[in-house]
């Protein structure tokens, strides 16, 4: 016999064992098999689970293990990806408390990188113990590692290859510097904060003590009224340290105000340079004073407008973000950190009486992700992929239909990113990583081959002889390396079977925020070396955030660690809640009690089967679900029928929840609820034929469920597939093995589903009056059906018993008319009644539901209030907003429902 209880802890990680060593993660070999392929997004090898990951790799493992029983030849890619500046922190780091005064400096580069690789063998790889303690059916035996000699040679035959096609170049351009790191970063690794700081408003004299006319007041046609006579030009700043490097000042071309000094100069304070008034169209004349100072060297717009109008540019920093030794730069602020020259400026400019007035105002302020240090903008020599060129094909792929995206909203994301995209900056100041394949000689000519040797006879054709070559420092983004991904792990540049079977994937799974960062480059990469899209489609998912639709993070102290939610409930319920909750476009809130609550799906479930054991309800025979010939089992397999039939057509779309939720409904409301209640006077019967025949059918109905819940609950199936094997015929393999159910349309039985649907739809309905109008649980009640037809009648006669039981009657009978004082509801042709005469104080009851419309009212007034404040609305949070307006509809369903009730009882 089944135990009481399902054990997550002991039974999980045996039946884990049991999947892995029984080969059932690797594809199957049968070359005529269909292949469903999917490459898992590498985690970070200094990563460990977070609520994302258990999210995303829980989505990939229901396709998976679809797809297996589906037939499929299934390959699920698994692998790490070294995550360049993560891992270099995490170590130096280490190095740093270790109390030995050793540095990554101190070490050297060959020390340090065995260092690296020291701590990866020991430490790496935890998230991946972590995912399988999910359930992550990938197939072990081919993880791959980015930094993997396979995935590096990769790598370094790209990069030459773009390189000598012109598609990767060096140059000058402007890039987010994390000071800290003492490297360039990616826009994914900048997160912008709103923080309290300040808006500057200097004053620039104007060359020569010049003087125009500038308007301070104007009339309600915007026409100016008054002026006063200015000799200087003001801007406003909130980094006014970087005025030292201001190569201009703009103004829009069609702001009157500055027209008459357009096209002529301004005196920098402080450096005291003169530089030129321009007009540009990147100023907003309403914002500020409309005038703009232009510093191309330390902001990505100022940038912009600077290489348009020929401007120069001043660097002002160095890689720790202290101010350069330069002539350019007064001596005084030389060598300051950019937060003390910021001080210093300000005061200076003070002393000179250019300081207008200083603005209270929240910025938004660029921080390293890791390092939690301001980005600075910073001009300097990188190595950048022309993307817009190779965006092309990429493009392409799309707008033909080859891959497409789900939700379908997704591809605008993707055509805007794509069709306005930058240069890529691919190169990185850190140790950590793919070196970039560049050689230098003396002359600091530039030779790109994938080895040392190539570059050296590059060299000697060249000069005619043997020359000194030193590689470049740099080394590859990240990002760089993933975007080969989908055909790297697979042996690529060599055609091995496993890239002729599987390329291009199937589909990938991922959150919306790296569409620009992995998707949009694995689809540039895989388009231009391999000539097909990476993937057929793209699967965006939302984030997970907590209970009250705020973001997770460990400031808010509102983190949800899935692998304490794994301990507590099981990964079986992890699962189930994040697949249901998977709803496109919408966030996913999380709780320790929407878990707890699909924990009990899962002991729903169990229990079902222990009865169904506790019944004998086994299939020791050859069993045809057609040849059924009681009502409530045709009924059965035909909503079954049904929902398999859904399941899988919501899986192949890729609607997460709605196959979820189709599997909960049948579960526990149809299976467990329904009929395992209605056929107990048929297993505890005398007609032995309708027993037999019962008990055969919950044995099947329940191994069906068993099949098409699998891909969402690995575990809790797994398990019933094998103990309810106990006491009937022995299983021909492990569930994760068996077949998707194909369930003959002919198996849906219309007139069974009308009968018993009847039974439902009247039980459903006097459970719910019971509530609504509360009767209490235990009180037996009568119901009577007014008007109902001669069939109507007979199927009453039929079920009454049943219906009595579930729905908890006193009795039920046929009646001519409904007595004072009862509450009904429409089904069918009849009118079914429920006196409550005696049952309850009608009247206590009025005054009740009376007390919790005006509740609710009170509290719909409260809230509708603070909507209605534009103040509110303005300066509120969305997702505050959001949530106001949340409770207000909460409020409205509520007292809706006590109107209804309050209008039943008349």
């Amino acid at each position: 016999m089944l135990d009481s209880h399902f054990s997550a802890q002991t039974s999980e990680p045996r039946l884990y064992d049991a999947w892995e060593k029984s080969g059932a993660f690797k594809p199957k070999q049968d070359p005529d098999a269909e292949t469903f392929s999917i490459v898992i997004p590498p985690p970070n090898v200094t990563g460990s689970l977070h609520i994302g990951h258990a999210l995303n790799c829980t989505l990939q493992d229901i396709l998976c293990r679809f797809e297996r029983m589906r037939g499929k030849s299934v390959l699920w890619q698994p692998g790490l990806d070294h995550a360049g500046i993560a891992t270099q922190m995490v170590v130096e780091r280490q190095l740093a408390q270790s109390g030995t005064n050793e540095s990554r400096r101190t070490m050297g580069r060959e020390k340090f990188l065995e260092r690296v690789w020291s701590w990866k063998a020991e430490s790496g790889g935890t998230i991946t113990t972590q995912l399988k303690r999910l359930g992550a059916s990938c197939d072990w035996s081919r993880e791959r590692f980015t930094m993997d000699e396979g995935l590096s040679a990769a790598v370094r035959k790209v990069f030459v290859q773009l390189y000598k096609e012109g598609l990767i170049y060096r140059d000058k351009r402007l890039v987010n510097w994390d000071p800290h790191f003492e490297t360039a970063v990616s826009d994914l690794e900048v997160v912008n904060e709103e923080r309290a700081g300040h808006f500057w408003h200097f004053k620039y004299p104007l060359e020569n003590g010049e003087t125009y006319q500038f308007p301070i007041a104007f009339d309600e046609n915007g026409e100016p009224t008054e002026y006063e006579t200015r000799d200087y030009i003001s801007i406003a700043t909130t980094r006014p340290e970087t005025m030292l490097g201001d190569g201009a000042v703009a103004v829009h071309p069609d702001d009157k105000r500055y027209a008459p000094i357009v096209g002529k100069r301004c005196l920098l304070p402080l450096a005291d340079r003169l530089i030129p008034i321009i007009a540009d169209e990147y100023p907003d004349p309403d914002f500020g004073s409309g005038a703009v100072k232009i510093t191309g060297a330390h902001d990505f717009n100022d940038y912009k407008v600077a290489r348009r109008h020929n401007i120069d540019m001043f660097v002002l920093l160095d890689t720790k973000g202290r101010m350069l030794d330069v002539d350019y730069i007064p001596q005084a602020y030389r060598g300051l950190d950019r937060f003390e020259a910021r001080k210093k400026v300000v005061a200076d400019i003070d002393a000179r009486g250019l300081l207008l007035k200083v603005e209270d105002k929240l910025i938004t302020q660029p921080l390293g992700e890791r390092s939690d240090v301001v980005i600075e903008p910073m001009l300097t020599d990188q190595w950048y992929v022309d993307a817009a060129k190779l965006a092309v094909n990429a493009l392409k792929a799309v707008e033909s239909g080859e891959t497409k995206f789900v939700p379908e909203s997704w591809t605008a994301t993707y055509y805007q990113w794509m069709r306005n995209i930058e240069p890529w900056c691919v190169s990185r100041q850190l140790w950590w990583g793919h070196r970039i394949p560049a050689w230098y000689d003396e002359d600091g000519n530039i030779y790109v081959e994938e080895s040392e040797a190539e570059a050296q006879a590059a060299a000697r054709a060249k000069h005619g002889k043997d020359v000194v070559l030193h590689q470049d420092e740099d080394v590859l983004d990240t990002w760089f390396s993933s975007g080969l991904w989908p055909f790297s792990t697979l042996g690529w540049p060599e055609q091995t079977p496993e890239l002729e079977r599987f390329y291009p994937t199937s589909t990938l799974v991922t959150m919306f925020d790296i569409i620009f960062f992995w998707v949009a480059r694995m689809m540039m990469f895989g388009c231009h070396f391999t000539g097909k899209a990476p993937f057929s489609t793209v699967v965006i998912h939302s984030r997970v955030v907590d209970e009250h639709g705020k973001k997770m993070s460990k400031s808010k102290g509102n983190i949800i660690d899935p692998t304490v939610l794994i301990d507590t409930y099981g990964a079986d319920a992890l699962r189930f809640t994040l697949a249901i909750a998977a709803g496109p476009g919408r966030d996913i809130r999380m709780s320790d009690k929407r878990v707890e609550g699909y924990r009990n799906f899962g002991t729903k479930l169990w229990n079902a089967a222990r009865f169904a054991q506790m019944n004998e309800c086994t299939l020791w025979e050859a069993f045809d679900p057609a040849e059924v010939t009681h009502t409530l089992n045709r009924w059965i397999i035909s909503e079954l029928t049904k929902t398999a039939h859904g399941v899988e057509a919501a899986l192949a779309s890729h609607r997460f929840d709605e196959a979820a939720q189709a599997n909960y409904a049948f579960v526990w409301g149809v299976f467990c609820d329904l009929y395992l209640e209605l056929v107990k006077p048929l297993l505890n019967g005398e007609d032995e034929a309708a027993k037999a025949e019962t008990r055969k059918t919950v044995a099947w109905v329940l191994d069906q469920i068993l099949k098409i819940l699998h891909p969402f609950m690995p575990f809790v199936t797994e398990e019933l597939w094998d103990k309810t094997a106990e006491f009937g015929p022995k299983r021909a393999g492990m569930l994760i093995g068996q077949s998707w159910p194909r369930l003959e349309v002919s198996l849906i039985d219309e007139a069974a589903a009308a009968e018993v649907g009847w039974v439902v739809d009247l039980v459903t309905g006097l459970r719910s009056l019971r509530s609504e109008t509360n009767v209490p649980a235990g009180a037996k009640v009568p119901a009577l059906l007014i008007g109902a037809s001669k069939a109507t009648a007979q199927r009453l006669e039929r079920y009454q018993a049943e219906i009595d039981r579930l729905a908890r009657l006193e009795y039920s009978v046929v009646a001519d008319v409904a007595p004072a004082g009862s509450v009904t509801f429409v089904l069918g042709e009849a009118i079914v009644a429920i006196p409550l005469a005696g049952v309850m104080d009608i009247g206590a009851e009025k005054a009740r539901l009376g007390k919790e419309i005006a509740r609710c009212t009170k509290e719909i007034e409260t809230v509708a209030r603070k909507l209605d404040n534009p103040g509110f609305v303005a300066k509120a949070p969305a997702d505050v907003i959001e949530e106001q307006r949340e409770r207000k509809a909460s409020y409205e369903a509520e007292r809706a429902k006590y109107e209804a009730s309050l209008a039943r009882l008349g």
